[in-house]
């Protein structure tokens, strides 16, 4: 079955976050934003969907691109056609990033499993039907009952232990907050959310990614006394040696790394140098479902969990498909915000949590996105 057409829709829709100098998501005003639907189609009319940034999916790039390897190839040679994408990267004068690459691979397997009228998940070769979620909270604010203090975060806590959260992770303050970086405040938030929801509830933190060594250590020790489960990205990742450090000087678990460039090839360093205790991928980090599974598979051989980075239905997919992750990332969450309200675009939410913690796998064909084309249609920017 081959593809004969890639189309790109871009529309408004409605957003309640808005993001700070430093690229930070926070609760805002309610606007009108710009989103874009990439559409892959076969000769029988099958169709493909993967959501993107009108930034990732321009003209440009649809063109130059997208069509000149897509069209006209088998929709099932996810493979060649996902190192076809990153071969012309070296090319593309930083062009064609890794979360376009993203958004072609997504909508590949997306096409297929229309094709195959089964679920993603089902067609990696499925591991579970519904994976345990940890609330991942947003980062820190200076907004009145926001997460401005260490007791906003003890009290939110609560709340998403009540909801049927498992477990949770931290991000806390950044620039441009007034005061931060500030790891006295940090740990000051972590304890706070250790007695909030008691010893037993899995935490994690994801603190201020330029820390030195002697502050991550100082973090570190600080997150061993109340028994986190890992740390995350509190140091520039672009230093392999320093995470290496780190995981040598600490006990709790470093995992990693989040957002460092060169897929899964970059991933095999840092296992090699021992930069981490537990490996870390997202769709959106190294290229599309494609280049995680390559990475969850090259953790697993070294005895390792690679815990998946990121919600969505395409990393709630792989994280249902693999058995070394823990959890999926469901978020980012505030106490302003409603994780669980659909978007204008999709009928329904692509990860509906249960009481119990758990998100469901959708037993639809593709990615099981429940997208709003009457929608997407009535709202487009030209």
């Amino acid at each position: 079955m081959k593809i004969i057409d890639a189309s790109v829709r871009t529309f408004w829709y409605t957003t309640h976050e808005e993001l700070d100098s430093d690229g930070h998501a926070h609760p805002g005003p309610a606007r009108k934003v710009k989103k874009s639907l990439l559409t892959l189609t076969c000769e029988d009319g099958t169709q493909g969907h993967a959501f993107g940034s009108p930034e990732q999916l321009r003209p440009h790039m649809l063109e130059r691109f997208i069509r000149a390897v897509v069209v006209g190839q088998d929709a099932f040679a996810r493979e060649r056609l996902w190192q076809d994408l990153a071969h012309w990267q070296r090319g593309s004068g930083g062009q064609l990033s890794d979360r376009t690459l993203a958004i072609v691979d997504c909508a590949l397997w997306d096409l297929a499993g229309h094709l195959l009228k089964a679920p993603v998940y089902k067609i990696i070769g499925s591991y579970r039907d519904k994976v345990p979620a940890y609330g991942s909270i947003m980062c820190g604010d200076e907004l009145e009952g926001g997460l401005a203090t260490p007791e906003d975060y003890g009290r939110f806590a609560q709340q998403l232990i009540a909801r049927g959260y498992q477990a949770i992770k931290l991000h806390t303050w950044m620039p441009p907050v007034s005061w931060s970086p500030n790891i006295e405040m940090d740990l000051k938030a972590c304890a706070a959310v250790r007695e909030a929801v008691g010893p037993k509830i899995p935490l994690m933190l994801d603190a201020y990614h330029w820390y030195s060594r002697e502050e991550a250590y100082q973090l570190g020790k600080g997150l061993e006394a109340l028994n986190f489960t890992w740390i995350e990205e509190v140091m520039d990742e672009q230093s392999m040696s320093s995470y290496a450090w780190l995981t040598q000087e600490l006990k709790i678990p470093v995992i990693g790394p989040e957002s460092a460039a060169g897929k899964y090839k970059q991933r095999a360093e840092w296992i090699k140098a021992g930069a981490c205790d537990i490996l870390r991928a997202g769709v959106e980090d190294v290229g599309g479902i494609t280049p995680v599974l390559k990475t969850m598979h090259l953790a697993e051989s070294f005895g390792m969990n690679c815990e998946v980075h990121g919600h969505g239905a395409e990393n709630l997919a792989i994280s249902a498909a693999t058995k070394n992750c823990r959890w999926y990332e469901r978020g980012l969450l505030h106490p302003f915000l409603d994780y669980d309200a659909c978007p204008e675009y999709l009928n329904a939410i692509p990860d509906p949590m249960d009481q119990d913690g758990f998100v469901p796998l959708s037993q639809a064909p593709g990615l099981g996105e429940d997208i709003n084309f009457e929608y997407i249609d009535a709202n487009l920017t030209q």
